[in-house]
């Protein structure tokens, strides 16, 4: 019965002209399986369903058939207060991810109370055999990890990932990319020493002269950084 509540809820709030823009942003979901349904129309029932008895029996539910049942079921997770369920719901949920999307929208406003804890399960993510278990790590020390809380290991950490997964290298590129914005002199000499693949390395330049929060003059050096090989 929440399942089909769930849905039934979801296809009121179908916009089919977003539908089909949206749906060519997203390669790896079928357009059938897409609603169309605006995020901030998502947020707003996550909202209301987190106060009921459908948000436990739907957070059960996995798989999902659409992709906007995927992307609330990211947003219920981030509405649960306790860490350490949320943390469950996570690991249950990461397999299920098959967009880059629905892993980039996960953001639980409970991590910022527990960075110390969080930076043992972002090490089990970044190892994970799943693309956006790797992704979801990569991007949650970008979030979190960059500002009061940064240490050298993460960067350090981050430049050993090699993948062909394109999701994952495009994540690469935008962790090194905000990291120049706020770390630069730590975060340069990754690219200085080109201790990045030459296609993630040459990614991150591009991420970063395209960013308002990169300085003139940083972004003139950085374009004598680009790699010309590619291996």
């Amino acid at each position: 019965m929440t399942e089909e509540y769930i849905r039934s809820r979801l296809f009121e709030l179908q916009d089919e002209g977003y539908r089909d823009f949206h749906s060519r942003l997203m390669p790896t979901v079928k357009k059938e399986l897409i609603i169309g349904v605006r995020t901030p129309d998502l947020r707003r029932l996550a909202k209301e369903i987190s106060k009921t008895e459908h948000c436990t029996e739907f957070l059960k539910i996995l798989p999902h058939k659409y992709y906007e049942e995927n992307n609330l079921h990211a947003f219920l997770i981030e509405e649960i207060k306790d860490y350490n369920a949320c943390i469950c719901e996570i690991n249950r949920f990461l397999p299920f991810v098959d967009n880059w999307a629905t892993c980039d929208m996960l953001r639980p406003k409970i991590f910022k109370k527990h960075l110390p804890e969080l930076v043992e399960e972002i090490k089990k993510w970044l190892e994970s055999e799943d693309v956006y278990a790797v992704r979801f790590g990569i991007e949650m020390l970008m979030c979190y990890y960059l500002d009061e809380a940064f240490s050298p290991e993460y960067p350090e950490r981050i430049s050993q990932i090699r993948s062909d997964e394109y999701y994952i290298k495009m994540m690469l590129a935008w962790y090194f990319a905000t990291a120049l914005a706020k770390r630069y002199d730590e975060v340069i000499p990754y690219l200085e020493n080109n201790r990045l693949d030459a296609d993630t390395h040459n990614k991150t330049i591009r991420k970063a002269v395209e960013s308002f929060r990169i300085t003139n003059e940083q972004k003139a050096y950085l374009r004598t950084l680009k790699r010309r090989e590619l291996q």
